[in-house]
């Protein structure tokens, strides 16, 4: 027996967040009785359980690394019909959705799976995952610049956490430079806001790992699906993570 909202997180309907809104919502239909109580327990092999009418079934977990190209929408579908993630992924044919958000401009490494626990687990912002682009930016920032980024800098919803940054090349002739940066939020678009506040724009932006999972030479386009060693090293950083966070928290 299980609670509830942790059934329908693992059959990939959403987080455990949003299941419990559902519920409470009385969305969901259990032995065709609706439930609103959170934390009732039901046995997925033994009981029906629907959601607005649409019965839920255990599926396969999945998890996948994907390699999304510029121009794409992280996202199921799009009612303007541009490209999606999952045009991407011929042979799933489990409903998969993203871990977290790359912007339409932005390329890179981006997870997707059908288990909402581990999606919330490693997008909780508590729980402090880092995630690691490669930026292109117009200019060539001096050192005080980029100290303003490893310190936390003030945007319009409010400071960063500390970022590690670091040159990686520049290109004296096009005034351009690489830079890492590593952060451990997932606000909108905020890599690049960042570099805003510091009067040195992005060009070009990709993620070239999440916690300890590398792009490294997965095509662009392309998907692989993650191996149990990578699934537990992310869940492990993401608990070290909410750990460090509780015992910071304590001690002040």
């Amino acid at each position: 027996m299980e609670r509830l909202q942790k059934i329908l997180a693992q059959a990939g309907v959403a987080s455990r967040r949003k299941c419990e809104e559902m519920i409470l919502a009385g969305k969901v239909e259990v032995n065709g009785e609706l439930v609103t109580t959170l934390g009732t327990k039901v046995d997925p092999e033994q009981d029906i359980i629907k959601v607005a009418g649409k019965l839920i079934r255990g599926e396969n977990k999945i998890y996948i690394m994907f390699n999304k190209p510029k121009g794409v929408i992280t996202s199921a579908s799009d009612d303007k019909g541009r490209k999606v993630v999952t045009d991407y992924l011929k042979g799933i044919n489990e409903r998969v959705y993203p871990v977290g958000r790359l912007d339409y401009d932005t390329e890179g490494l981006l997870l997707l799976t059908n288990d909402g626990e581990f999606a919330n687990l490693l997008t909780h912002p508590k729980h402090h995952v880092p995630k690691t682009y490669l930026a292109t930016v117009k200019g060539i920032p001096h050192g005080t610049a980029l100290d303003k980024l490893k310190a936390g800098i003030k945007l319009e919803d409010g400071m960063t956490a500390p970022a590690e940054v670091e040159y990686k090349d520049v290109d004296e002739v096009n005034k351009e430079s690489v830079i890492s940066i590593t952060i451990h939020e997932g606000r909108n678009r905020q890599v690049r806001r960042m570099f805003e506040a510091i009067a040195h724009p992005v060009i070009r932006l990709k993620r070239i790992s999440f916690g300890d999972i590398l792009l490294q030479n997965l095509k662009r386009g392309s998907y692989r699906h993650l191996t149990k060693d990578e699934i537990n090293h992310l869940q492990q950083i993401a608990k070290a993570g909410a750990l460090k966070a509780n015992t910071t928290r304590k001690d002040t």
